[in-house]
């Protein structure tokens, strides 16, 4: 028996040995490649002396044989920021920004981790920066794989204080880590083609006053500060929740967003309780877009709203709890795409305050059957509003005897032909673009009131003598 199982045992050593002969067999035959999983490795665009966040690509060696490399290397050495990991060895200074210990055995592969930290370009545009990642064949053959990404030189706040009156203006884009406060009695003023991108839990608290003061061909953005993609088709500029929102507190009147791009932040505008005869807030050809949160939640507060799109919300696109509030010429579309437990685009009652409102010449909808919810008055809480010449979406049969809707057009639910999303120019929920321009079919064209409507006949939108519902076509331009 222990003949036997001596002789079971050297066989399966020397098969073990053939076989790791036969895996450990390498040629230097110059029919001999390696294969890419990708011939170019883009990594988006990023700021100056900010670490990007880490590619890979795959080296495949489809041959019979093994393959070594003499030497795999950075073209450019440490001259662009670039940083690489070729199966688990770093090519860092201390060895030249190449290594010799590379081999693929036959049907085999390996992985490569590329990440750049770019130095300043010291240009107000983005700056194109490239290597090659060189593999040296021990064949004499050498493969190239292509490095490159988009960097962009910006202006760092951390933790901004403005404790006395401050401007912000700049062409380079304004990283903000940590946040931005102003301090009561205080005006920030943002200037026309001023963006501010801010980090992951960096938002803005407003305890005096702001200025967003954009041009329509200059506007302001407020943003998160990702440029990179979470898919190759999905930037993380179209996703919720990249930074903190705007934060509007009790001390705080007067302000001003005049074209102004805020999106993808967590509630993208909270306004606290305030003195309602003290206008706390005037928005003015402006778009709140993709909030994890609200778009927009004012409690008791004085705000007035012009021309502006809301749209996207996990919560209500525009949720009002008592207060003094106008909205005109406006479009709330909720078409919120990463969860289906979104709130509505419009909420409104007198929960803790009393609440007058009214809403006109906007357009309400989304993809659910009911867009709209108000709470009935509470106690000594009034509940004072009227909504007038909006297209909206909901149920016509419980609002048709209710004085405080007139002029109004009920979308039909079971239309899936000029309804809901089929009022605007794009609503892709797979790549999360929008563009919410009026198609020409919609029942919004030519149905606001010329009497209470802003004046639109200069951006070409007239068809006859009425305006239309809902913002003008330069927002989200």
């Amino acid at each position: 028996m222990n003949k036997i199982i001596t002789g079971i045992v050297g066989f399966l050593v020397l098969f073990g040995l053939y076989s790791c002969n036969g895996e450990d067999s390498f040629s230097t035959s110059t029919n001999l490649q390696l294969q890419f999983s990708a011939d170019s490795i883009r990594l988006d665009s990023l700021f100056s002396n900010v670490p990007s966040t880490a590619k890979s690509f795959w080296v495949y060696n489809y041959s019979s044989d093994g393959i070594k490399c003499s030497n795999v290397r950075l073209e450019r050495g440490n001259q662009t920021g670039f940083r690489v990991n070729v199966d688990g060895i770093y090519l860092s200074g201390n060895v030249g920004y190449q290594t010799s210990d590379i081999t693929i055995r036959k049907n085999d592969s390996i992985r490569v981790y590329v990440e750049l930290t770019s130095p300043k370009n010291y240009q107000d545009k983005p700056s194109f920066l490239e290597d090659n990642l060189v593999f040296a064949l021990e064949n004499g053959k050498v493969q190239k794989v292509n490095l490159n990404a988009y960097s962009w030189d910006g202006i760092f706040l951390n933790n901004y204080h403005v404790k006395e009156d401050d401007t912000l203006s700049s062409s380079k884009p304004i990283i903000v880590y940590g946040g931005i406060v102003v301090d009561s009695a205080k005006t920030l003023t943002v200037l026309p083609g001023t963006t501010l991108y801010f980090h992951a839990n960096a938002g803005l608290d407003v305890h005096g006053r702001l200025i967003s003061a954009g041009t329509m061909e200059h506007p302001v953005t407020f943003r998160g500060d990702r440029l990179d993609n979470m898919f190759d088709y999905l930037p993380y500029d179209r996703v919720s929740g990249q930074w903190k929102g705007l934060h509007i507190y009790s001390s705080s009147y007067d302000n001003i967003l005049s074209f102004t791009d805020l999106h993808s932040a967590f509630h993208g505008i909270v306004i606290d309780s305030a003195d309602v005869q003290r206008k706390k807030l005037t928005i003015n050809a402006s778009t709140v877009h993709n909030c994890q949160g609200y778009d927009l939640l004012s409690k008791n507060a004085n705000i007035s709203i012009s021309n502006s799109v809301f749209s996207n919300s996990l919560k209500d696109c525009i949720c009002l709890d008592g207060g003094d509030v106008t909205i005109n010429g406006c479009t709330l579309a909720q078409f919120y795409p990463f969860d289906s437990q979104r709130g509505v685009a419009l909420q409104f009652g007198s929960e803790n305050s009393a609440l007058r409102f009214q809403c006109l010449n906007s357009l309400i909808t989304g993809y659910g059957d009911d867009e709209l919810l108000f709470n009935p008055e509470k106690g000594n809480l009034p509940l004072e509003f009227a909504i007038n010449h909006c297209l909206i979406r909901t149920p016509e049969d419980a609002l048709k005897n209710d004085v405080r809707f007139s002029n109004n057009i009920f979308e039909n639910l079971k239309d899936t032909t000029i309804a809901g999303y089929k009022n605007f120019v794009l609503v892709d929920a797979n790549l999360l673009k929008y563009q919410f321009e009026l198609k020409e079919h919609s029942l919004a064209i030519d149905a606001g009131d010329p009497q209470t409507s802003l004046p639109n006949d200069r951006f070409g939108r007239m068809r006859d003598n009425s305006p239309d519902i809902g913002a003008f076509e330069y927002i989200n331009k």
